[in-house]
């Protein structure tokens, strides 16, 4: 069985609502074959399509992508325009494609600091697909957890500020409605692909009680396979969100 072929399917009942994932590994994918940094990210897209096909055909309402993080502005510049090139392109090939799949398309972070040109077709897509329901599809670019939460407090601190707010009514639920994300699910599986295991700066207080899976599989070879390993681990596990097990089960046969 290759990576690409499907394994038994996960019962609808235990499916995440919300995936949200890493995408790290296109680089040492095309080093191992001897080929520049961009060609994994191109293939890396070609990966991205197939999980958005897989998620929408499962009935998985959301999945967040880390596409840029707040750090990656450290990697060569070369890189880095390529990247938002690479954006560009995938925004203008991908969007209509999404559209016509029923797919909303979001972004979050600090998408200015790519230039008017990427935020002015984000904002269109944004625009375009805000009706379709089928499947959210968020890409996190230029996007940092740590600056996520001290944007939503200093919104909240502007509120205090204008007299709209008393400082006691700053609680967790308020400064979350903030935050980019606010008003979806929290995540209820976090993927890392690459073989690295840790968050990166990503989603840090939406992550707070999601299950982790990493995998050495990196993201160009991420194919459905390789997701239905992830679903399955998901469905073995106990949530419990602070509770016992007992307590679970013993809600789950109420």
């Amino acid at each position: 069985m290759t990576t690409k072929d499907p394994i038994n399917p996960v019962p609808l009942s235990v499916l995440p609502q919300h995936v949200a994932v890493i995408m790290d590994g296109n680089g040492r994918w095309a080093k191992g074959r001897g080929q520049a940094r961009i060609q994994g990210h191109r293939q890396g897209v070609e990966t991205v399509r197939e999980l958005v096909a897989t998620c929408a055909e499962m009935g998985i309402g959301h999945l967040t992508l880390f596409a840029f993080s707040s750090e990656n502005w450290r990697r060569p510049r070369l890189e880095v325009r390529l990247l938002r090139q690479l954006f560009l392109l995938a925004l203008d090939r991908e969007i209509a494609r999404l559209h016509g799949h029923g797919v909303r398309f979001r972004a979050i972070g600090d998408i200015a600091a790519f230039g008017s040109e990427i935020v002015k077709r984000v904002e269109a897509a944004e625009a375009l697909t805000r009706g379709n329901t089928r499947l959210q599809l968020t890409i996190a670019a230029n996007y940092g957890g740590r600056w996520d939460i001290a944007r939503a407090a200093q919104q909240l601190a502007l509120e205090v500020e204008a007299g709209r707010m008393r400082a006691d009514d700053v609680t967790a639920e308020a400064l979350e409605a903030h935050l980019s994300l606010g008003g979806i699910p929290e995540p209820d599986l976090f993927i890392r692909t690459g073989g690295e295991q840790r968050i990166s700066n990503f989603l840090l207080w939406q992550l707070a009680y999601t299950e982790l899976y990493f995998t050495p599989t990196l993201w160009p070879d991420f194919h459905r396979g390789e997701f239905e390993k992830a679903l399955h681990s998901f469905a073995g596990r106990q949530r419990r969100f602070g509770r016992t097990g007992d307590q679970v089960e013993a809600a789950w046969r109420a």
